[in-house]
């Protein structure tokens, strides 16, 4: 299970590649929530296109870090939307348990995202092995949940940062895929040119992930023509903004390429010299593996700042730059700056995605793997 954003999907991509490594006639399916399936079916199509994508009705608690308990009350649609996605929960959760009676798999694992809940608390029910993974320093509510529950749980970040029985828990880092390693500077150069980009100039990519993000969009096209002096730029906007953007700058916009959405993305961040992303931990993780210069800009609005929280280690641990989105909207020349900080001083920007990469957990993948054959035993 995992659902929300493609953070929750590519790690169980790589995990359900261990799985068929020791046990080639598993027999596997992937679930998520609707609104993110028919990027689940991409993601997970393309390793295995097999395996049965399935969704599952479900409902998030709306809780936005940025503002205060009062502010949520006072909120009349907001308590609104929360009392029919608790609903929508109930619905999911008897959705869920029919579909686990039909099936009855050995061990249910979910990666992450509202959408665990319901199926968690029913293979709760029926007695199924839980394995759940925890991707963020700072742990969601529907992982809170299900932690009591689980037979095993895998951390993407150090113990100490949980509050999990340490009994059960494990700290494996989080799953990438194993095509996410360092490229060298002659086969960045050859995807560059497979790209259509200009081989012999830096690369930018953007990206807010599967989804997007608007304000990241506007801030970066806001600025366009600055960053075009310095680099090729990429961005990746997410489907839902992707129409609108795409009026507003045509195709043969030279040293720019707009995508709505990449699958085959390590390659595409194999080559960058330089990505802005938001600071989901798979994502992180994922460019750590690369050893690529990142630029984070983190969504302060989600429920607990866990974004701000993982921005938090790379930035005092000094191998990522950290912008404030609200800052970066209302002077989107911070974004040129941080780029040109980059470009300007290669010495200290080689030494800092040196020390980013020793945040890689290249065995996570196998050790989550692992977790999880034990419990179905």
């Amino acid at each position: 299970m995992g659902g929300g954003s493609g953070g929750h999907v590519t790690p169980v991509v790589a995990v359900l590649k261990e799985i068929r490594d020791q046990h080639p006639r598993a027999e596997l399916r992937f679930w998520c929530d609707t609104s993110f399936a028919v990027q689940a079916k991409s993601i997970v199509g393309s390793y295995d296109n097999s395996i049965p994508i399935e969704t599952i009705i479900s409902g998030k608690l709306r809780r936005y870090h940025h503002l205060t308990v009062w502010q949520h009350l006072a909120w009349g649609s907001l308590i609104w939307q929360n009392v029919i996605d608790l609903f929508k929960v109930s619905v999911g959760f008897f959705q869920s348990l029919i579909k686990l009676i039909l099936w009855r798999p050995n061990v249910v694992f979910t990666k992450g995202g509202f959408v665990c809940l319901p199926v968690g608390i029913a293979a709760r029910v029926l007695g199924i092995p839980l394995v759940i993974h925890d991707s963020d320093a700072h742990p969601g509510l529907t992982n809170r949940i299900l932690s009591r529950w689980a037979t095993s749980i895998g951390t993407g970040a150090p113990l100490e940062y949980y509050l999990y029985p340490s009994e059960k828990s494990h700290y494996v880092g989080i799953p990438i895929s194993k095509a996410f390693k360092r490229a060298t500077d002659s086969e960045r150069a050859s995807i560059k040119r497979a790209w259509g980009v200009d081989a012999a100039k830096p690369l930018l990519v953007v990206t807010g992930g599967g989804l997007g993000a608007r304000r990241l969009n506007e801030a970066t096209l806001a600025v366009l023509d600055e960053l075009k002096q310095l680099v090729s730029v990429v961005l990746v906007s997410g489907k839902g903004h992707y129409d609108e953007l795409r009026t507003r700058y045509p195709k043969d916009n030279k040293g720019f390429q707009l995508h709505s959405f990449v699958t085959n993305m390590h390659e595409l961040l194999g080559a960058a010299d330089i990505v802005v992303t938001r600071a989901g931990a798979t994502t992180i993780l994922e460019l750590a593996a690369l050893h690529t210069p990142t630029i984070l800009v983190p969504n302060a609005a989600l429920t607990g700042g866990h974004q701000i929280k993982n921005a938090r280690v790379y930035e005092e641990a000094q191998v990522a730059i950290v912008l404030n989105e609200d800052e970066m909207v209302e002077r989107p020349k911070l974004l040129v700056a941080a780029v040109r900080s980059y470009l300007n001083d290669p010495k200290t920007t080689k030494a800092m995605a040196a020390r980013f990469g020793k945040f890689a957990r290249p065995h996570a993948a196998k050790d989550m793997a692992e977790l999880i054959l034990a419990a179905a035993k």
